[in-house]
């Protein structure tokens, strides 16, 4: 699945009138929309996901700090200072040799802002929440995550009330790398479960 499919179905209200203000406001000369695309940048790639690497990163790095982790994910990030609406509720779920987990809200597009940033549009959209849950296998393949037919899928459904950020695999090449050099290699994607990370080629 890429992040710039078509969808025939009209976007959802709220999102049309968003668009309205936006376009009134650069109208009026309120708001410069390159100024605009760039806050909006800023939290969608750097501001949050940035904060979810370092989490990952850190409970790679730290055996101590993965355990509270997973023990309670909420305590945890605030503890690194991550607070914010839609970072309650936390939950982590790791990846294993046997198992990969996927995130979804098949209701609505509920996600952990602190972070992972602002949610994608592919995230919100109808059919990556439909296929996420009736074929998760394929809609991995379409993100260029093949997994062998052994590894178990678990979707994971976030709500309100609990929003859920996965812990990739480590890759092993990056044994005695620090908790910065391994930050870079996390991405949101990563985060959500639709793609693994990796170590780029001439960097192991």
């Amino acid at each position: 699945m890429t992040t710039d499919h078509d969808h025939t179905e009209p976007p959802p209200d709220i999102e049309l009138r968003v668009k309205a203000l936006e376009s009134l406001l650069v109208d009026k000369g309120l708001v410069i929309p390159d100024t605009l695309n760039t806050i909006i940048d800023t939290y969608e790639h750097r501001i949050g996901p940035r904060n979810g690497a370092h989490v990952i990163a850190k409970a790679w790095a730290e055996p101590e700090f993965k355990k509270a982790l997973m023990d309670n994910a909420t305590e945890a990030v605030a503890k690194l200072g991550y607070l914010g609406r839609q970072g309650e509720h936390l939950q982590v779920v790791e990846n294993t040799i046997d198992v990969h987990n996927l995130v979804v809200c098949t209701l609505c597009s509920c996600y952990p802002w602190t972070v992972l940033g602002l949610p994608p549009v592919w995230y919100k959209s109808a059919p990556y929440r439909s296929r996420a849950v009736s074929n998760p296998r394929s809609v991995l393949t379409e993100f260029g995550t093949k997994l062998d037919l052994g590894v178990k899928i678990r979707v994971w459904d976030s709500t309100s009330e609990i929003r859920y950020l996965v812990l990739p695999m480590r890759p092993p090449e990056t044994e005695g790398w620090t908790i910065e050099q391994l930050g870079e290699l996390v991405t949101r994607n990563s985060m959500i479960g639709v793609e693994q990370v990796k170590v780029p080629d001439g960097d192991s």
